[in-house]
């Protein structure tokens, strides 16, 4: 069984995919905020958002930015807490279901919920960081290949032949 298939890679796998599919609406909606500013402050200040046009552009630009860094991975964990904190803000102002009759309130106590389930997905990931194929561990790896001492380094690079050559005499001796 190859590596790829491992429990392990398989979930890495899914945190992978998870992370994108979490983040993937805040970059569309971020973007769509930005590209259309203006709208998006008038809908802030029919709800009563003071200095909309100031919240217009910081909403639309965390929410983007912090979609990007999910679907990523760069600073995960961080990322989770913007987003986190991005959420509720968003939902006290656009989804107060309790303001609303019949229909409406439905609908907004739906999106209210979507929202509350959100929520679980970035507490979650800020306690699973953003896995293996994220950029976050990609860092991590050169960060500590950078802190090797020279010593280790030369070691390592020992080990590494010292194997290959132990692969290399294994396959000849099965080519016997």
């Amino acid at each position: 069984m190859g590596q790829a298939n491992t429990p392990a890679t398989r979930d890495q796998v899914i945190l992978l995919a998870g992370r994108v599919a979490l983040g993937a609406i805040f970059v569309k909606s971020g973007l769509q905020k930005l590209l259309a500013l203006s709208a998006f402050a008038a809908s802030l200040a029919q709800r009563g958002v003071p200095q909309s046009s100031t919240w217009a552009v910081i909403g639309a630009t965390v929410e983007l930015v912090g979609g990007i860094l999910i679907v990523t991975g760069l600073r995960t964990r961080e990322a989770s807490l913007l987003m986190i904190l991005f959420v509720i803000v968003a939902t006290g102002i656009s989804h107060r279901f309790w303001e609303f009759a019949e229909a409406a309130r439905r609908a907004q106590e739906s999106q209210f919920f979507k929202n509350l389930s959100i929520i679980g997905g970035f507490l979650l990931l800020f306690v699973t960081g953003g896995g293996r194929f994220s950029v976050d561990a990609l860092l991590a790896s050169k960060s500590r290949a950078n802190k090797m001492a020279p010593e280790q380094k030369q070691d390592s690079e020992d080990i590494r032949r010292a194997v290959d050559d132990g692969m290399q005499d294994l396959r000849m001796k099965e080519r016997r």
